[in-house]
């Protein structure tokens, strides 16, 4: 999916309230067993995933359970976001925590098609 400048800076900003008041899963396994399990309420990817192979399997998945996904421009700010001293190609939000608002906002956006 495709997001706006706005969008991927809010999906950053759910991530890091998420980390520090919340639950995350960091790591492509991780984000696509919490899509599996249904238990993510939002998904960020970073583009610049070499090979993109790699979170190919995520958009369609998160299709099939009706969760968004944002991509983001680099994996370093999604590392950064999620509290990680390395560079993380996915995570997945279980719990928003304190992110709540900004959450229902990225969700008021994404209407399923």
């Amino acid at each position: 999916m495709e997001a706006s400048k706005e969008l991927q800076e809010k999906a950053l900003e759910v991530v890091e309230a998420a980390k520090a008041t919340g639950k995350i899963r960091k790591g492509v396994n991780e984000a696509t067993k919490a899509i599996e399990r249904g238990i993510a309420k939002l998904v960020l990817v970073a583009k610049d995933v070499n090979p993109a192979e790699v979170v190919m399997h995520l958009a369609p998945l998160c299709k099939e359970k009706n969760i968004p996904l944002i991509e983001v421009p680099s994996k370093e700010e999604l590392g950064t976001a999620a509290g990680l001293a390395v560079p993380t190609a996915a995570v997945a939000v279980i719990d928003e925590g304190e992110g709540k608002k900004a959450l229902k906002d990225i969700l008021l956006k994404f209407k399923p098609e």
